[in-house]
């Protein structure tokens, strides 16, 4: 359980860059839709490059031969999972702090439960009252954020981000429930491909292909500068490739759903690493005494969580 948890604190370091990223991206007047399409555009090149080069040309045929044949399947999958979820964690940083989104994105571990058992899984009720303690911390941020901004503001950069903490695990739990074979609705998808961490990516990664193109053509954003396109290849490296294949590779080890659940809490530490990389980078400022209980009490909420599960 320690590995498991391990893996998921330093995916966490590196989804913690796609906060700073987009907000310094957003700062600087680049297009929220091209901030978050460029990114799978860019992952769509990087994981190809990366199994072509460790397992050669026939991992990306095969690659393509399973989507070719689920391709309805990695359509959806990869349209909520990677599509919806940073569709809108893009557009709200256009109107939070890096630290902020972050800190509300941790609603992801609220929501986990929640899918878990519209999947008919079980999960051990213990792990609630502690996640309802993280959900405090993220009330306690907002309210401060709110206090500093108006409330149109507010809610404009925390909706959109409760609604991508569903469907990030929603897009995963798929992935997940395919590879079981348990679920009657779902395909069973047990090619021995599946088990390389970065082939599981840029299957999503294909299949959010068609949600990235309509929403270009529906936002018609201006073009991207130089430093948005540099930015974004940041994204997709750190949080895209490194990030999401660490995140998955950590939830496939896993046998039971209370160590899924385990795995998504170590999220919360992105709060952290989002907050000190705004101070140093974009001379962020540290938050007030609401602001800091929040976060104290979400990552407090985090640690027992992960006590309480083991």
């Amino acid at each position: 359980m320690v590995r498991k948890i391990s893996l998921g604190i330093l995916a966490s370091l590196f989804f913690s860059s796609t906060f700073v990223l987009n907000r310094a991206m957003s700062l600087a007047g680049g297009h929220w839709a091209w901030s978050t399409s460029l990114r799978f555009g860019y992952m769509l090149l990087f994981l190809g490059l990366i199994l072509l080069v460790t397992r050669g040309a026939k991992a990306l045929a095969e690659v393509l031969a399973v989507f070719r044949r689920y391709w309805l399947f990695w359509v959806a999958a990869g349209s909520i999972g990677f599509g919806i979820f940073y569709a809108l964690i893009s557009f709200s940083a256009a109107f939070a702090p890096g630290w902020i989104v972050a800190t509300t994105w941790q609603t992801t571990i609220l929501a986990t439960p929640i899918v878990l058992m519209f999947f008919g899984r079980k999960v051990p009720p213990r792990g609630l009252l502690l996640t309802a303690l993280i959900f405090i911390g993220i009330i306690l941020v907002n309210i401060e954020h709110a206090s500093a901004t108006s409330l149109q503001t507010m809610l404009t950069g925390a909706l959109p981000v409760l609604v991508a903490a569903f469907a990030y695990p929603i897009g995963n739990q798929l992935v997940w429930e395919a590879r079981q074979g348990s679920h009657p609705r779902l395909p069973h998808i047990q090619e021995e491909i599946l088990e390389n961490g970065f082939a599981r990516v840029l299957l999503l990664t294909l299949g959010s292909v068609p949600f990235w193109i309509v929403l270009l053509l529906v936002a018609t954003p201006p073009p991207p500068s130089a430093g948005q396109l540099f930015s974004t290849a940041l994204v997709a490296l750190f949080s895209g490739v490194i990030a999401t294949t660490i995140f998955l590779y950590a939830r496939h080890l896993c046998q039971q759903p209370y160590e899924i659940a385990a795995v998504d809490a170590t999220q919360s530490m992105e709060v952290v690493f989002s907050l000190i990389g705004e101070i140093v980078f974009l001379q962020g400022v540290l938050p007030g005494p609401l602001g800091l209980a929040g976060v104290g009490l979400t990552i407090v909420g985090l640690v027992a969580y992960m006590l309480v599960q083991s």
